[in-house]
């Protein structure tokens, strides 16, 4: 495919490279049996082509490495700290700043401190680690993602809204009070990356605001959500990239956010709130879990990369070219008649492993299947998003046997061209031409806990 207008260049020049190398395909073999076909346990050396996850894997630019080398390591009261949190404020919205070591320590807390047992967390389609702290504290999770989210051929926009009728329902048939807070994420991962509409960020705050009933967001790609929303819904057109973000957050009372994504960096997060108390109560817990409030996980010169990066992700030159590159490989792996996921989502294409491997029951494991396999063929590295990723009910000791079982292809911002878009299309087509050889697998060791990190599988 020959690029035009519709896939934008990169609006950067590369000033430094690491090599990579393509091992054999029998070492290939060797490496991911080693690894019990997990693509978790690979080693990074032996990856060509990684599109694992685009957590932590972003390449920074010079201005942020320059952010680096000011770094304020003070144990209190950085420097650096104070640019972050004024950047946030700006940015975001919020009132009060409390910086993590990265997303998932920003979950810990806030699940602490606004989740009592027994209470709902409705949320638009469930994540990995963000379910998991809300179930450790007690929380029940409900999803009130639109229908449609969970049909993987069905392609309109804003697949990731909240269904508000079953969000109303949930109130009514539990009580306002037996909701600990709605959690909305922008984008929606496990539905493909799907963004929220405005109007239905703006529905929830009404509906919610009736009632009562607090809403954080996951804001890990709102950025991502907000060119959606500037390129699909009517009246965004004409506005900033900053300014929808803003205006996104104007509807939440706060936000847990994995710096590792739209932040552009390797490491770092943070919780936002509006509420004097419960910004009390997460100083007291980033203090036992993360450090002191002013830092909270990470070095000064982390918070200075994330802000300076929080202000590059808001380029629209930048996000443009982010979201066109994933969905040029989309719009590739369609020319080859390859199943996806629709539409192509802002951070990854998710490859629909149900139709990919229909020779394969999915306690077969088939997403975990494929991701091995396209490893064999082609050293590219990708990951399972399906019944493993899942997980089981805490309750029955069953799977969980989510609707969408998927591969997702993740790409790392600023790391990769479009002649590695084309390799990993190329790659994934043929594969697809001899699918049937894909084997299922089973479980040979099976944490309790995340099981998708650290599982070990073999062949049936």
């Amino acid at each position: 495919m020959a690029l035009n207008n519709n896939y934008p260049a990169e609006p950067f020049r590369i000033k430094s490279v690491e090599t990579v190398k393509m091992i054999s395909r029998e070492v290939r073999e060797e490496v991911i049996k080693k690894a019990g076909y997990n693509t978790f346990l690979l080693n990074s050396e032996d990856v060509y082509i990684d599109l694992l996850t685009d957590s932590g894997t972003n390449a920074m630019s010079d201005k942020q490495w320059a952010g680096m080398m000011v770094g304020d390591e003070a144990y209190a009261g950085s420097k650096n700290f104070y640019h972050l949190e004024a950047t946030v404020q700006e940015i975001f919205g919020f009132k009060h700043l409390v910086p993590t070591h990265q997303g998932r320590g920003a979950e810990n807390i806030l699940s602490q401190i606004a989740i009592k047992p027994g209470q709902y967390v409705p949320g638009n389609m469930y994540f990995t680690t963000t379910r998991y702290h809300q179930e450790r504290n007690g929380g029940i999770f409900c999803d009130i993602i639109r229908d449609e989210a969970h049909d993987a051929k069905l392609n309109v926009p804003f697949k990731g809204n909240i269904d508000l009728n079953k969000l109303e329902n949930l109130i009514k048939e539990k009580g306002a009070e037996n909701i600990a807070y709605v959690c909305l994420a922008i984008t929606v991962n496990l539905a493909g990356g799907q963004p929220v509409s405005m109007q239905n960020m703006r529905e929830v705050r009404e509906l919610t605001k009736k009632h009562g009933i607090k809403v954080f967001y996951d804001a890990t790609r709102c950025v991502e959500n907000a060119y959606f929303i500037k390129e699909q819904e009517k009246g965004f057109e004409n506005k900033t990239i900053q300014e929808i973000v803003t205006e996104q957050f104007s509807y939440a009372d706060g936000c847990t956010m994995s710096g590792k994504k739209d932040g552009i960096v390797n490491i770092g997060g943070f919780l936002c709130m509006n509420d004097e108390e419960l910004f009390l109560k997460a100083k007291e817990m980033v203090v036992v879990y993360e450090g002191m409030p002013s830092y909270g996980g990470m070095a000064g010169r982390d918070m200075e990369a994330l802000a300076i990066g929080l202000r590059e992700s808001c380029q629209f030159e930048y996000i443009e070219h982010r979201i066109k590159q994933v969905r040029y490989l989309g719009d590739r792996l369609r020319e080859y008649g390859v199943p996806l996921v629709e539409p192509t989502g802002g951070h990854a294409v998710f490859l629909d492993a149900r139709e990919f491997c229909p020779h394969l029951t999915q306690d077969q494991f088939p997403a975990q299947s494929l991701a091995a396999d396209l490893y064999i063929e082609s050293g590219v590295r990708s990951m399972e998003r399906g019944i493993v990723s899942a997980g089981r009910d805490k309750t029955t000791g069953k799977n969980h046997a989510p609707k969408l079982e998927t591969v997702r292809l993740t790409i790392p911002r600023r790391v990769y061209t479009y002649s590695h878009m084309d390799l990993v299309a190329d790659s994934v087509y043929k594969l697809y031409k001899h699918k049937e050889s894909i084997k299922g697998l089973k479980f040979v060791y099976e944490p309790k806990q995340l099981r998708f990190f650290t599982a070990r599988f073999e062949h049936i």
